[in-house]
């Protein structure tokens, strides 16, 4: 829209503003300046939650029914059982959402608003579209504006944008399709004003910006629940359908053979309990959490537990340029002057004379100041790094303009796209300018050579396109500058100008990226840069760090639909919107890829969300980016998440062998209850007391393996199938074989208290619980990895196995010589004749099968040369 027609279209004057009258009409219309926030999740819903679990179904009914027959303190036992899981879950997952907090908390802030004709201060909040605004350097911008009236204003909107240079602004109209970084005529909620001034007219406040809009795609991208959370999940629902299953046959045959129903029906409790693995979410969640702490050391912040494992199964990265792979930090990185080309590095060049006189204008036309310390500095980014290397070769501006006063300035304007100030120099006056090269070429007449100056001839100027082209080429912001030496102070200053060359700028990668890239596709993941820069920019950075080859594209735009034909060849995305940032993410999803995305901005919040991990950076990045992700690192160091992806996978693993631990426990109870059952023998070990096993001293050998600290070349193998279950066909028929043998010795231990001893039954079934019971705490040694050795390897070497073997030990041991809880779990002591059978009993599973893997083992080395250590460490 033409800027005459703006103020009259939103029913305002640029000289009065709106009067209260109107004020409070569009307040109650369009409500206040305030993004609103998603209600966030409440307590109750969370605890809630933790009850939605098939195994938690399955343990209530069989609570249930100990309820109906009076069997108190077995329901006492489930119930406490459900309130430690119930528990544990409900209090390490209670996160709020706060994301779109964070989006609120950026535009809190007081504004100066022109209104009945006086300038006030007022809240952000209170401000209602048609408001006239005044903005200056270092505001914070409080509504989306329409700019009527600029003088040399630039605004820094990278947090939205992905654009590291901050954008000239003007109050020309723009084509209405025009792209977010391309609407020079608009200032954004949440940017900030980094020089100049403006008036302007707010279009849109609250849920109606842009920030507004993001907040609105945070709101709908919803976290993916985690390939761990998913595969636990379907374990838990092929357990249950198992378990109700064989509990219905067995009440069948139970009730066909004409035993007692309440008997039968015990007896499916005890095989509905034993099934069940109550120490696996235990186990599961504090495993999580141990990864949460070690990563933590790694100076990164864990929000949800999940996302501990899910960086183990990342496959794909997709990462944000600006701040993440670069510095964020405008820098001087080329010089080009008449007699030749000067590249620059962070320790600065040495100058010829020419180079010289380039940057002594740089450094004079110039509005921005350094502090003392690095990094420190205020106005233009761009500014900012001309100064660094003026510095770096001893042109300091203070030195500078001592010499030569600053006597006037002619601001950036979009128009002449340049910037001139005015020196006393003696009795003459130099007019120092820098902007854009096709500007600058165009008003100079004449070059320097470092002797004396020459006019400038046609071939003359090709040459220097030529270079501007060539640096562009690179990936550098280029800029020119000139100078000429006047009589007047007041003279023209675009004109007739002595052109000294081109300065050619970019936001430099971060040193540690390469490396940790590297160390990426060695360990099998895929990294890719999405980002709102320019193609030509970001390509140049992709392939500066190895993250382009030569041959990959470079994409503009998320296409929509899905992804493209050929996506697997395309390493950077440009020019892409915060939008198609998130349907990027959902598009990698869609094709089966677990999507880990980094970013620091606004711009990179829904994504963050949506992504299978988002990670934020703790520094550089917003409070939206922090409170979207999953993971923030707190160094702001991309290689800190390869350590992160290390630590996943070995948690995985070690989730894998502790689940085998459990399950192989676990299906050991059933084969002893479900054999009971089947051949008319009494149940050789109570409901109550598979409970104790499961709960009490399965946790801790389950947890002591869980700890491992996993193997060195980790990194050095691909990223597991995203489908891949926790447990696989070897790891099952392990898990049978195992529970076979422990189910074979405690029948014996059995047939021997019985037949051969003559024990009473309490001391029977004391014998059978204790004989079950140590070979479960023996089976953590068969949990070694196939190929190591069997006195050292990983689970010898790992003390807390040592010290769960000893507490459980104590745990099963001291109720059968305590009455009163012997009474309670149906447990009496034992002479030494019992422990005759027990120990010799449990020690021959550990055995058998040490003795099984050995002969295994010597077959395969015979058949297929010598063995490799498993990478699944089973």
């Amino acid at each position: 829209m033409p800027v005459e027609d703006v103020p009259g279209h939103f029913g305002t004057s640029v000289h009065m503003g709106l009067t209260e009258a109107q004020v409070r009409q569009r307040l109650a219309r369009a409500g206040r300046n305030v993004i609103a926030t998603k209600e966030p999740t409440g307590a109750l819903v969370l605890f809630l939650h933790q009850l939605a679990s098939p195994v938690v179904y399955l343990l209530a009914a069989a609570g249930g029914l100990s309820l109906y027959f009076g069997d108190w303190r077995e329901v006492v036992a489930v119930v406490a059982v459900l309130a430690v899981n119930t528990g544990l879950g409900f209090f390490t997952e209670l996160r709020a959402v706060r994301s779109v907090e964070g989006l609120r908390a950026l535009g809190t802030h007081s504004s100066r608003v022109r209104r009945d004709g006086q300038v006030r201060v007022l809240a952000a909040e209170d401000l209602v579209p048609g408001d006239i605004v005044l903005v200056e350097g270092g505001d914070a911008v409080p509504a989306d504006i329409r700019l009527v009236e600029t003088s040399n204003l630039g605004a820094d909107e990278s947090t939205l944008t992905g654009e590291s240079v901050p954008a000239n602004k003007s109050a020309d109209p723009v084509a209405p399709d025009a792209l977010l970084s391309e609407r020079s005529s608009m200032l954004f909620r949440g940017t900030l004003v980094t020089r100049g001034s403006a008036i302007g007219v707010v279009v849109a406040t609250g849920a109606g910006t842009e920030l507004g809009g993001v907040s609105r795609l945070v709101e709908q991208a919803e976290p993916e629940r985690s390939p761990l959370e998913r595969r636990l999940e379907h374990l838990s629902r092929q357990m249950v359908w198992v378990v109700l299953m064989v509990v219905v046959l067995l009440a069948g045959v139970g009730v066909a053979t004409g035993k007692d129903l309440r008997l039968t029906i015990e007896a499916s409790i005890a095989l509905a309990v034993a099934a069940i693995p109550e120490g696996l979410p235990i186990v599961a969640t504090l495993t999580l959490a141990r990864g949460v702490w070690r990563i933590a050391r790694r100076n990164a912040l864990i929000e949800r537990l999940s996302a501990v494992e899910t960086l183990g199964a990342t496959t794909l990265i997709l990462t944000d340029k600006t701040g993440t792979l670069t510095e964020n930090r405008m820098t001087v990185r080329h010089l080009s002057s008449p007699s030749g080309d000067l590249p620059v590095s962070e320790r600065g060049c040495d100058p010829s004379n020419e180079a010289r006189r380039l940057l002594r204008v740089a450094v004079l036309c110039n509005d921005a100041a350094l502090g003392a310390g690095v990094g420190e500095g205020s106005g233009d980014p761009m500014e900012q790094a001309l100064l660094r290397a003026g510095r770096s070769v001893g042109l300091d501006r203070e030195a500078l303009l001592h010499d030569r006063p600053k006597m006037g300035k002619h601001a950036f304007e979009a128009d002449t796209r340049m910037m001139a100030t005015v020196h006393a120099s003696g009795p003459r006056y130099l007019v120092a300018v820098k902007g854009a090269p096709e500007a600058v070429l165009a008003a100079s007449r004449c070059t320097g050579d470092g002797k004396r100056d020459r006019p400038l001839d046609a071939v003359d100027r090709h040459l220097w396109r030529r270079r501007v082209e060539d640096l562009g080429a690179r990936g550098l912001r280029v800029i020119a500058c000139a100078e000429k030496m006047a009589d007047e102070r007041d003279i023209h200053p675009f004109e007739e100008l002595t052109f000294l060359g081109l300065v050619g700028l970019e936001d430099p990668a971060r040193e540690d990226v390469p490396g940790a890239l590297a160390a990426c596709r060695a360990a099998g993941i895929r990294v890719v840069m999405v980002t709102g820069d320019h193609a030509v920019t970001a390509r140049s950075i992709a392939r500066a760090i190895g993250l382009a080859r030569p041959e990959d594209k470079v994409a503009e735009g998320a296409p929509a639909g899905g992804l493209p034909d050929g996506h697997e060849d395309i390493a950077v995305f440009a020019r892409v919107s915060p939008a198609e940032k998130l349907a990027l993410v959902r598009a990698y999803q869609d094709v089966g890829e677990v999507v880990a995305m980094t970013g620091d901005g606004v711009n990179d919040a829904p994504a963050l969300r949506q992504a299978d991990i988002g990670v934020a950076m703790g520094q550089r990045g917003t409070d939206v980016a922090r409170e979207a992700a999953a993971m923030v690192l707190l160094d702001d160091a991309f290689p800190t998440i390869v350590g992160a992806i290390r630590e996943g996978r070995v948690i995985f693993d070690n989730i894998r062998r502790f689940v085998a631990y459990l399950l192989a426990c676990n299906l050991s109870e059933v084969m002893v209850v479900g054999l009971a059952v089947v051949s008319t023998l009494p149940l050789p070990i109570l409901p109550l007391q598979i409970l104790y096993l499961n709960v009490v001293t399965d946790v801790f050998p389950a947890f002591a393996l869980a700890l491992g600290e996993g193997r060195d070349d980790i990194l050095q193998r691909p990223p597991r199938d995203p489908k891949e279950p926790i447990l696989g066909r070897n790891q099952w028929v392990r898990i049978v074989l195992h529970a076979g043998a422990m189910t074979a010795s405690t029948f014996g231990a059995l047939a021997v208290a019985e037949f051969w001893l003559a024990l009473d039954r309490a001391s029977i079934v004391t014998v059978t619980f204790l004989t079950l019971a140590f070979s479960q705490l023996w089976q953590v040694f068969n949990m070694r990895a196939s190929g190591s050795k069997h006195f050292r390897n990983e689970v010898t070497r790992n003390p807390w196995v040592w010290a769960a073997l000893l507490l459980c030990t104590a745990l099963l041991v001291g109720p059968a010589y305590l009455p009163p809880v012997g009474a309670v779990l149906g447990l009496a002591s034992l002479g030494w004749n019992g422990w005759a059978i027990v120990l010799p009993a449990s020690l021959a599973p550990l055995l058998v099968v040490q003795f099984g893997t050995f002969v295994a083992g010597v077959i395969k080395r015979t058949a297929r040369g010598p063995h490799r250590l498993r990478s699944d460490g089973l």
